[in-house]
């Protein structure tokens, strides 16, 4: 695991400090991801997770990093198995999100830190949607807004009770296709 906007692998503490930081996270949501409660669970002193992380920010950046990498991994997936699909694409993202909402959330409702990622991770995060927009990116923005705007509303119980998610899905992947 890279430690964020360094380049350097994490050492061993760093990744087990993100690992349990992880398990908060998915566990309790954004709000609950402290300092104090990621050491209480560690079986340690807040003041011992500065020796591995400067702050929150950079704990936050280091699973927002990991966001980045796993929907990317997802969707280099997709985009392996059915080459130029953005209904593939757009499933594997909504599957990825719906299994992570809480990191999904946390790495989507905030300023994106870009300056603490590793070098390129924003871009590989997007290269499949580019690929399967032929390089067009308002249609790529368009596309992740609409995939960003759906998964959000889902994962905050937005839509009533019994609507046909996948048929909206479906809808908005033609209408976006090109």
């Amino acid at each position: 695991m890279l430690e964020a906007g360094t380049g350097r692998r994490l050492t061993p503490r760093a990744t087990e400090i993100a690992a349990e930081a992880r398990v908060l996270l998915e566990e309790s949501g954004p709000d609950a991801l402290t300092m104090r409660a990621l050491a209480d669970r560690l079986g340690i002193k807040a003041p011992s997770l500065y020796k591995h992380f400067p702050d929150k920010y950079a704990v936050e950046a280091e699973l927002v990093a990991q966001m980045l990498t796993e929907s990317a991994e997802a969707c280099e997936e997709a985009d392996r198995t059915a080459p130029g699909s953005l209904p593939a694409l757009m499933a594997a993202y909504r599957t990825w999100a719906l299994a992570h909402p809480h990191l999904y959330c946390l790495a989507t409702e905030r300023p994106l830190p870009r300056q603490a990622l590793p070098e390129g991770l924003e871009d590989r995060a997007a290269a499949p949607l580019m690929r399967v927009c032929a390089g067009d990116q308002d249609r790529a923005r368009a596309a992740w807004a609409f995939a960003h705007g759906m998964v959000i509303l889902e994962i905050h119980g937005r839509f009533p009770d019994g609507v046909d998610l996948d048929g909206a899905w479906r809808t908005g992947a033609e209408a976006l296709r090109g």
